[in-house]
């Protein structure tokens, strides 16, 4: 069989199904290619099917052989032929140059990400296919999404055993949950959109018994998602969203996950943690320096700090949660769309990446906890936004010293701007961010200039 480079290779074995499988039956395989050998974990997917997935990141012939406690599992060889990638697989996201972001081909990638939190839980399809079609049509490449419920929800599966709050079985696992989560990732990577799988979170409270497991539960799940879940080229890791709400786990908790993470993950897929806290008043950002994140994931009301976190780690920064765009009684769930739009040009102009979310009352589900349709002014700002970063050069911030700038003035209106340029002929554009328009000054500028402006939610882009 032939596999496109960073496509999914994928093995089904049949094997033991009595007792515990997931506990008591080892899998494991070795993917080689030429000297260089790719260890994976299997994975148990009930009714005595055993499936070990494989990305291959070469072009060319690899072999593998797996290990197994069980017979009928071990010593099973073979190889597959790995073919050039198909239209749009630009293989996974990485971090690149301290601060952003590209695909393993080389392609540029600038992250634009909404939060659907439980959009796969409603047992809805429509809803879903809806959510699908939406997102199709937005400017977003990247979805913020949860694994495990939260204690108001009744969903139809969990990634558990079982259905009954308290009494779930940490030892095993839904099959049909994942094949349906899996499922919806293979969705969104058909439609060149990331998934941010936030793997824990704060808001079960004890009801389903899932947000104080032990720490081997902890490790026990981590370990089968990574084998589900890994080969899939647009998957992130978060490996929590609000970590700091979660009183059953400390910091040294954290720091021990994110570790495991890294260690038995193949494809050292992108990898972060995000925070909580009162973020208006103070902010307990993970310490982004340890080596275990690959960029850092924010919540934080002011995109204005972007460059400083941005200094402090050499990791692209990602605002994952700065408020959102609604009309609910809740402060981070009432800004206009106005001042989403804001938010997002600040920090990306500031070198960053900035995330989007919904919650208006008059909607059949708040876009931010299940998805549906998108009703904001905010996306087509953003996709225009989007735009105007595409037609500019991938490392804009470090361009500022190559004869290009984009400068933004919010929510400011000054009279002018003086800028001071070499001795190159440059063109300056007038861009309105909210009117989503674009207008060039006529002639051409070069030294020290004054650059008209007036109103608010302007950008100036100037360029030799």
């Amino acid at each position: 069989m032939t596999v496109e480079r960073w496509g999914i290779f994928e093995l089904t074995l049949s094997g033991p199904a009595d007792g515990n499988p997931y506990v008591e039956v080892e899998l494991t395989a070795e993917f080689q290619y030429r000297n260089r050998i790719v260890a994976v974990d299997g994975f148990y997917d009930g009714d005595g099917a055993y499936k070990i997935r494989f990305s291959p990141d070469r072009e060319g012939t690899w072999w593998y052989r797996t290990s197994s406690n069980a017979p009928a599992l071990d010593g099973r060889a073979g190889e597959f032929l790995v073919g050039p990638p198909g239209q749009g697989n630009h293989g996974p996201v990485r971090a690149v140059g301290g601060w952003r972001f590209e695909y393993a081909d080389g392609t540029r990638h600038e992250s634009y990400g909404t939060t659907c939190y439980h959009w796969t839980h409603t047992g809805d399809e429509d809803h879903e296919r809806r959510t699908l079609e939406s997102l199709a049509a937005s400017p977003f490449n990247k979805v913020r999404m949860c694994l495990l419920p939260t204690a108001a929800m009744t969903p139809p599966r969990i990634a558990f055993a079982g259905d009954t709050p308290g009494q779930l079985d940490p030892t095993r696992f839904d099959p049909e949950f994942f094949r349906h989560f899996e499922g919806r990732i293979a969705d969104l990577l058909e439609l060149g959109i990331e998934a941010d799988v936030i793997i824990f979170h704060p808001y079960d409270k004890g009801h389903w018994g899932v947000d104080n497991l032990t720490p081997e539960q902890d490790r026990f799940l981590v370990r089968y998602v990574v084998a589900r879940l890994a080969a899939f080229r647009n998957v992130w890791w978060s490996m929590s969203n609000e970590f700091d709400f979660n009183k059953a786990k400390t910091m040294i908790d954290w720091d021990r996950l994110l570790q495991y993470l890294q260690r038995i993950d193949p494809y050292r897929r992108l990898a972060s943690i995000h925070n909580g806290t009162a973020m208006f008043e103070h902010a307990s950002i993970y310490d982004f320096g340890k080596p275990w994140t690959t960029h850092q994931s924010i919540q934080h009301w002011d995109a204005g700090l972007t460059a400083e976190w941005r200094m402090r780690h050499p990791k692209p920064v990602v605002l994952d949660e700065l408020g959102y765009e609604g009309d609910i009684d809740r402060r981070w769930g009432n800004l206009t769309g106005r001042e989403i739009t804001r938010r997002f040009w600040e920090g990306m102009t500031r070198g960053g990446f900035v995330g989007h979310g919904e919650c208006y009352v008059d909607t059949e589900h708040r876009w931010i906890s299940s998805g549906g349709t998108l009703i904001g002014e905010s996306p087509e700002r953003i996709a225009f936004l989007r735009s105007i970063i595409d037609q500019g050069p991938a490392d804009w911030i470090a361009a500022r010293d190559r004869g290009y700038r984009l400068d933004y003035f919010g929510d400011r209106r000054p009279a002018y701007y003086d800028v001071e340029l070499d001795d190159h002929d440059h063109r300056v554009e007038i861009i309105d961010t909210w009117a989503m328009t674009v207008e060039p000054l006529p002639g051409v500028f070069r030294g020290r200039c004054r650059i008209p402006l007036g109103r608010t939610d302007l950008a100036v882009r100037i360029s030799r």
